[in-house]
C-alpha cells in the first residue's frame, strides 16, 4: 500500500487528481455502476409501467381478486413513474406500490409438478429482469409474486367450459371516453397490449416482438395530435398482432379510409390491382370499367406503393389475407371521383372515375348452387351454403362420381365431421390445441384435439378434392384440416388465411371492439397452422388472363387432376 503526504499548499490539486483517477476505476471495472443514476426515458418509464401494472394485475394474489381498483391504480401511480429520473426512482416507486397491495403469502400449489405439458414458445418474462430499469430487489419482488402467484377464480379472466379460449370480464368500458384524457389513452395501450401478453396463444410469431410494440406505440398513445390520430394508433396497435382475427373499426378509421368506393372489386396481382366484379354493373358501364382491367396507379400514386404506406392498418395474419383485406385502402377516399391509371388489352390508359357510398351499390351476393355435377362426373359442394342437415341426403347422391370437390374458398357451416365420415376409413387425430393456465399466465397447455372419420370403413371411394385461399379462415381452416384426413384427399389453391382458434372477443376502452384468436391450433405433428395457413399439396392461383376471361383457374385445376 502506498501512503501519500500532502502539504498544505499541493494536498488540494493532488485530492482532486486522485478522486478523477478513482472515479475512472471505478467506470472501467464496473460501468453497471452507473446505471442507478442514469436518466431513464419516457418511453422506458411507461414501459416498465405497463409490464408492473400488466403482471400485478394477473399475478398478484389480492389484485387478481379485484380487491383493488384496477385502472385508478394506474392513474395514481403514471404521475409517479414520470417524475422518476432513475432506475433506482422508479424501481423505489414500483417497490413501494406492491408492499401497499398487502403481503403475498407462500403459495403451496405453484410449484408442485403439473400433471400436463406446457407449449414452450409463447411464455416470457425476462422483461422484469431488465436491469437497466428494474433494480435487483425490485426483479427479486416481481418473481417472487410469480412463484407465489394468485391461483383460483380471476377477477379480470375467464374460461369457456369447452373450448377454454379467454372471456374477459370486469373491464370498465369508458363510453363517454374522451381522447384528450392522457390516462384514458394509456390505459388503452396498456390492457390490450397485457391481454395480448398473457393470453394470445400466437404472441411469439408476431412480426415484431411484443416488448418492442410496447415501445413503439407509447408515444404515438401519448402524442396524438388528432383524434383520428389517437384511433389510427390504437388500429395500428391491433395490426401488429398479425392475427386475421384482430380487427378495428371506428367512425375515425373509417373516415380517414374514405367512405366513397369505386363500383369494382378486385384482387392484388404482382402488384397491381385487377378488376374481378363489380357492386353494381350499370354504374361500371358508365366509367367503362372491365373485369380484367389492371389498375396500376391511382391518383398518380403505384397500387402496391399505396398498399406498402397502409399495411399498418391492414388485419392480416399474412401478407395473402392483408392483400384480401386491401379492399378499402387503395380506391377509398373522401372524394366523389378518383383518377386512375390503367392497362388494358396492352394498352394504358388513364381516367377520372366515380366514388360512390356503399348503399348506393344496392349490393347483393349472388346465390350459389350448394351442389352440383360438373363434366366428368365430378360432385361439387360449396361448403359455404351446405349445412349439417343436408350432408347425409348430398353424400348419397354423389356416392357414384368419380370425384367430389369441396369449395372452401368461403365460411363453411361445421359440416366437418359428418363429411369426414363418409371421405375416411379409420378415425383420425386432425389436430391439437394449446390453451391458456389461468394459474400461470402467459403458459399454454397442450391438449389432444378431437378425433374425425369412423372405423367402420371407406363410405365414399371416389377422389376427394379440397379447393382453399386467402379467404379460408378460421372454421374454414380447420374444416380443411379435418377434411385432409381421408383416404384419398388432396389440397389445391394457395395461402390460407391463417387464423385458427375460436375467437376471443375483447372489449376496449371506449366501448370498441376487437378480437384475436383464443386458442392454438396445430396439426398432430405439432406444425403451426397459425400466420402459416393450412397445408397445400397443389399450389393454384387466379391469373390476369384467367380473371379476365372468368374461368375459375383453381376448379378447372382440380377436374384436369380429378381426370389424371
Amino acid at each position: 500500500m502506498v501512503n501519500y503526504t500532502f502539504t498544505n499548499n499541493a494536498s488540494i490539486p493532488i485530492m482532486k487528481n486522485i478522486k478523477t483517477v478513482l472515479v475512472c476505476l471505478i467506470l472501467f471495472v464496473s460501468p453497471s455502476i452507473t446505471f442507478a443514476k442514469e436518466n431513464l426515458s419516457e418511453t422506458e418509464k411507461l414501459a416498465a409501467t405497463a409490464q408492473v401494472w400488466g403482471f400485478l394485475k394477473y399475478y398478484h394474489p389480492t389484485v387478481a381478486k379485484g380487491k383493488f381498483n384496477w385502472d385508478e391504480e394506474l392513474f395514481k401511480i403514471l404521475p409517479k413513474a414520470k417524475k422518476a429520473e432513475n432506475k433506482a426512482q422508479l424501481s423505489q416507486i414500483f417497490i413501494d406500490w406492491i408492499d401497499h397491495l398487502g403481503k403475498v403469502g407462500k403459495c403451496k400449489k405453484c410449484n408442485q409438478d403439473q400433471e400436463y405439458e406446457y407449449f414452450g414458445k409463447n411464455f416470457d418474462l425476462l422483461w422484469m429482469e431488465n436491469n437497466k430499469v428494474f433494480s435487483s430487489e425490485l426483479t427479486e419482488k416481481l418473481k417472487y409474486i410469480e412463484d407465489n402467484r394468485h391461483q383460483g377464480k380471476k377477477h379480470y379472466v375467464t374460461q369457456s367450459k369447452k373450448v377454454r379460449n379467454i372471456k374477459i370480464k370486469n373491464e370498465i368500458d369508458y363510453k363517454d371516453f374522451n381522447w384528450k384524457d392522457e390516462n384514458l389513452r394509456l390505459l388503452s395501450l396498456f390492457r390490450y397490449w397485457n391481454i395480448v401478453e398473457y393470453f394470445f396463444p400466437y404472441k411469439y410469431q408476431t412480426d415484431t416482438d411484443w416488448n418492442e410494440v410496447l415501445n413503439t406505440m407509447i408515444p404515438k398513445f401519448l402524442y396524438p395530435e388528432t383524434e383520428t390520430e389517437f384511433h389510427l394508433a390504437m388500429l395500428e396497435l391491433i395490426v401488429s398482432v398479425d392475427d386475421s382475427h384482430a380487427g378495428y373499426f371506428s367512425k375515425k378509421t373509417n373516415a380517414f379510409f374514405g367512405g366513397y368506393w369505386i363500383s369494382a372489386g378486385f384482387r392484388l396481382i404482382d402488384q397491381n390491382a385487377v378488376i374481378t366484379g363489380f357492386f353494381n354493373d350499370s354504374l361500371a358501364t358508365i366509367d367503362d370499367l372491365r373485369v380484367g382491367d389492371v389498375i396500376t396507379k391511382v391518383d398518380g400514386r403505384g397500387v402496391w406503393e399505396i398498399f406498402k404506406e397502409r399495411e399498418i392498418y391492414i388485419t392480416g395474419s399474412n401478407i395473402s389475407r392483408k392483400k384480401y383485406m386491401a379492399f378499402r385502402s387503395v380506391f377509398n377516399g373522401n372524394t366523389e371521383s378518383v383518377q386512375i391509371e390503367y392497362v388494358r388489352d396492352g394498352e394504358i390508359y388513364s381516367k377520372s372515375i366515380r366514388r360512390y357510398l356503399f348503399e348506393e351499390f344496392n349490393y347483393k351476393k349472388k346465390e350459389k348452387e350448394p351442389v352440383k355435377i360438373l363434366d366428368g362426373n365430378i360432385g361439387y359442394l360449396n361448403m359455404g351454403v351446405i349445412k349439417n342437415k343436408d350432408v347425409e341426403e348430398v353424400m348419397k347422391a354423389l356416392n357414384d362420381t368419380k370425384a367430389i370437390v369441396f369449395d372452401l374458398r368461403n365460411y363453411p357451416n361445421w359440416t366437418l365431421y359428418p363429411l369426414a365420415y363418409h371421405i375416411s376409413s379409420k378415425k383420425n387425430n386432425f389436430f391439437k390445441v394449446t390453451y391458456p393456465d389461468l394459474n400461470y399466465p402467459g403458459k399454454f397447455i397442450w391438449k389432444e384435439g378431437r378425433q374425425s372419420g369412423s372405423n367402420d370403413g371407406l363410405k365414399y371411394k371416389g377422389k376427394v378434392v379440397i379447393l382453399v385461399n386467402e379467404r379460408s379462415q378460421s372454421q374454414s381452416e380447420f374444416t380443411a384440416m379435418c377434411l385432409q384426413t381421408g383416404d384419398n384427399v388432396t389440397t389445391m389453391g394457395s395461402q390460407t388465411s391463417g387464423a385458427d382458434g375460436n375467437v376471443s372477443r375483447i372489449n376496449l376502452v371506449g366501448g370498441f371492439k376487437t378480437g384475436i384468436s383464443g386458442i392454438g391450433i396445430f396439426y398432430p405433428d405439432g406444425t403451426e397452422t397459425q400466420r402459416k395457413g393450412v397445408k397445400i399439396d397443389v399450389e393454384v392461383k387466379p391469373t390476369i388472363q384467367g380473371i379476365k376471361d372468368g374461368r375459375d383457374e383453381v376448379l378447372e385445376k382440380a377436374i384436369e387432376f380429378v381426370g389424371k
